[in-house]
């Protein structure tokens, strides 16, 4: 891993953590210049690195060839070395934060950007293997869908007098979560306490909700007993925790969570897995990827991009802090207005599609992913599980639940308290959770089930097909079949208008409405309808 690099790198500011840059660089073969004003420390860092250029000024710095600058130097002085040196075309990597507002750090981003240069913010927790390892998972999938993430740092002292712990202490944590979620938050707020010095803050909790219902919150403050920094990431399949606060530093993963079973929460408790992960240190491996990245090849990882979006999120986060936690909401764009009614005693996830005239009555539930079409109404105490799909005209009667796998076409009626399943062998004590043990059920246009009848999964039910109520359907049904009994089994045909047709040998016609029906290897078919037919 110490393989020397060709390279050459010039450290700004040889401080409390410039010397850190320094070594790191001379590990990798990559140091070679080191500009610092203060005589003393410049003269005991020549004595160490003897074969090093030393400035006093980085005007002088930059008329050697080297080929990228990092900054370690006072925040307050990032924005000024950083522009300089980017007018100058060099490759910077400048320590956090990469100005002290949002608009300056995204200044210097066009300005890189302009002169075809790379700039990188030292976020040097997104080259902690665990942390790389995390994404990995996530973007693997093994947790499922993200959900939620926690971060707690904490500790006792390293209290500053010139920034809040918001400042101090959560860059690191906003930073991991931008790089696993990949977007910026659209609501932010963030509350706190002030005990040592007026107006800085010691403690602070601050939630932020990002697209895709994730939501997250960071718990930071340098007023606690014992040093806690933990990272926890919840998916739908599992969870993941990272404390590094700790001497054996594991990785776990748990495979818990909550499964919606049959329309019930099932805990999901399986067996915890330590998540092998490489031995190296973040700040050689920073290093490493500016080096690797000085040819010019555009950087991916803690870029200026990703330096700005940590300091509008802190900006925001402190204009909350400084309202008392006011929320402060990211503007979205407009939505399309929708006329349809819910209930104020129904609830409606957020990711649900509802078209126009719909109406969902009191006690209901919508789950998110959902979608109901154009003029439906749900009765009382109806539950529409995650991601299915109804369409237009559906009238759902009161206490029917209608799970995941199952879809209903326009015009489709089911009774009150019809049961729809979507798993042929439930057991309580071995749930069945995941898509492959899940039947699909298609009710097709037009299709009416009875009330208190059983649709069992796995099968389709055909347009205008008629169940008769109580009745147990458990094959599939042709279209315009009037199925009773339990099983249900065929008793005759019905005609899309609702009458029951005469018994018939090839041909028939409905008494009331005069479409005309044909029947051709035990299927029905329309061969004259009557689209200006009203039911009286």
């Amino acid at each position: 891993m110490n393989q020397k690099m060709s390279v050459k790198v010039c450290v700004v500011g040889a401080g409390r953590w410039g010397k850190n840059h320094i070594r790191t660089l001379h590990s990798l073969g990559t140091l070679g210049g080191v500009v610092e004003t203060d005589p003393d420390r410049m003269e005991e860092f020549k004595q160490q690195y003897p074969d090093v250029q030393f400035y006093s000024s980085v005007k002088d710095a930059v008329k050697d060839d080297f080929d990228g600058f990092t900054i370690a130097t006072p925040a307050e002085t990032h924005y000024r070395l950083a522009e300089f040196l980017l007018e100058n075309k060099k490759h910077v990597l400048v320590e956090k934060p990469l100005a002290l507002t949002a608009a300056e750090a995204q200044g210097l981003k066009k300005l890189a950007d302009k002169n075809k240069v790379n700039l990188m913010v030292g976020h040097v927790l997104l080259f902690h293997p665990a942390i790389r390892k995390i994404k990995e998972l996530i973007d693997s999938g093994k947790i499922g869908k993200l959900e939620y993430l926690y971060s707690n740092r904490l500790n006792l002292g390293t209290v500053r007098t010139e920034e809040n712990i918001l400042w101090s202490f959560a860059p690191h944590d906003i930073s991991i979560f931008q790089y696993f979620i990949e977007d910026n938050p659209i609501e932010i707020y963030s509350r706190g306490g002030i005990f040592l010095q007026p107006n800085i803050h010691d403690t602070t909790m601050t939630y932020l909700k990002y697209p895709n219902n994730i939501v997250a919150h960071i718990f930071v403050s340098w007023l606690h007993p014992f040093k806690e920094q933990r990272l926890v990431v919840i998916g739908s399949k599992g969870m993941l925790s990272f404390e590094d606060s700790t001497q054996t530093k594991e990785l776990l993963y748990y495979e818990k969570g909550i499964d919606w079973v049959q329309g019930e929460p099932i805990k999901r408790d399986g067996p915890t897995e330590v998540i092998e992960y490489e031995n190296v240190m973040p700040l050689t491996e920073e290093m490493r990827y500016f080096c690797e990245h000085l040819d010019g090849t555009h950087v991916k990882i803690s870029d200026g991009q990703n330096g700005a979006e940590v300091l509008e999120i802190l900006e925001k986060a402190t204009q909350s802090l400084m309202h008392d936690g006011a929320a402060e909401k990211k503007a979205a764009p407009e939505i399309k207005k929708r006329n349809y009614f819910v209930h104020e005693l129904a609830v409606v996830d957020d990711n649900v599609e509802i078209g126009d005239g719909t109406k969902v009555w009191h006690f209901s539930h919508v789950q998110s992913g959902a979608k109901i079409g154009e003029k439906c109404v749900l009765g009382q105490n109806v539950n529409v599980g995650n991601n299915v799909s109804i369409g237009n005209y559906v009238k759902i009667q009161n206490n029917v639940s209608v799970y995941e796998g199952v879809t209903l076409e326009d015009y489709v009626f089911c009774g009150p308290s019809m049961v729809f399943t979507n798993i042929l062998h439930p057991r309580s004590k071995y749930p069945q959770v995941g898509a492959k043990y899940y039947k699909e059920t298609l009710v097709k246009e037009g299709a009416s089930l009875g009330a208190n009848s059983t649709i069992v999964c796995g099968h389709t039910i055909g347009k205008y097909a008629f169940i008769a109520a109580g009745a147990v359907v458990a094959s599939d049904v042709p279209d315009y079949a009037l199925m009773v009994g339990v099983p249900a089994k065929q008793r005759g045909w019905m005609c899309e208008c609702g009458e029951i047709l005469p018994k018939f040998d090839h041909k028939v016609t409905c008494p009331r409405c005069q479409r005309e029906y044909k029947l051709d290897d035990k299927n029905l078919k329309l061969t004259k309808d009557n689209p200006n037919y009203k039911r009286d």
